[in-house]
């Protein structure tokens, strides 16, 4: 029986200086032993090539965008905080306090990890089948659409009750 999973989203992870390949072949090894794929999902060290001169010779070069950082792709919750946290080589989420915070989509397209967002295909008053997340499988209607956080609000029928859900555009299905 497979585990419902909640959403999964981008978090910046800092490290030690130098260690950011490290971090990452180090999580990927614990994901995989703890099973743990379907949880933490991406790491990415962000790499642009560059060209440097060097006695009259251009040489191209992998150069990390973000020294010091790691990005990573996750359902947070707390087995997967303290996985990530206690990294050999991590000092900690980027966010106030302890507390990771995700991020947005316009980040994510600016530093090239998100190429484009699903195209929206539902209007405010279209019935929708809900695709992933905890709600897979639930139909309801669409209430409200935010084209600035490319979420929709969709009104679902839970415990006898019209339940308001705040979902990305990728999550849903026009039936």
């Amino acid at each position: 029986m497979s585990k419902k999973i909640g959403p999964l989203h981008w978090y910046v992870v800092h490290t030690y200086s130098g260690h950011e390949n490290k971090v990452k072949a180090s999580l990927e090894r614990i994901v995989e032993s703890r099973g743990m794929e379907d949880v933490i999902t991406d790491i990415e060290v962000p790499m642009e090539e560059v060209v440097e001169v060097k006695d009259g010779l251009k040489k191209k070069k992998l150069r990390k965008v973000f020294p010091g950082y790691v990005i990573v792709r996750m359902n947070m919750n707390d087995e997967s905080w303290y996985v990530v946290r206690n990294t050999k080589g991590v000092t900690g989420f980027v966010g106030p306090g302890s507390k990771p915070v995700p991020l947005s989509a316009e980040e994510l397209r600016n530093m090239g990890l998100v190429q484009s967002l699903p195209e929206l295909t539902a209007e405010v008053g279209d019935t929708v089948s809900i695709i992933s997340g905890p709600f897979t499988d639930y139909v309801g209607i669409v209430r409200a659409i935010n084209t600035e956080k490319h979420t929709l609000t969709i009104l679902i029928s839970m415990f006898g009750r019209e339940t308001p859900v705040e979902l990305e555009y990728g999550q849903i299905e026009k039936l």
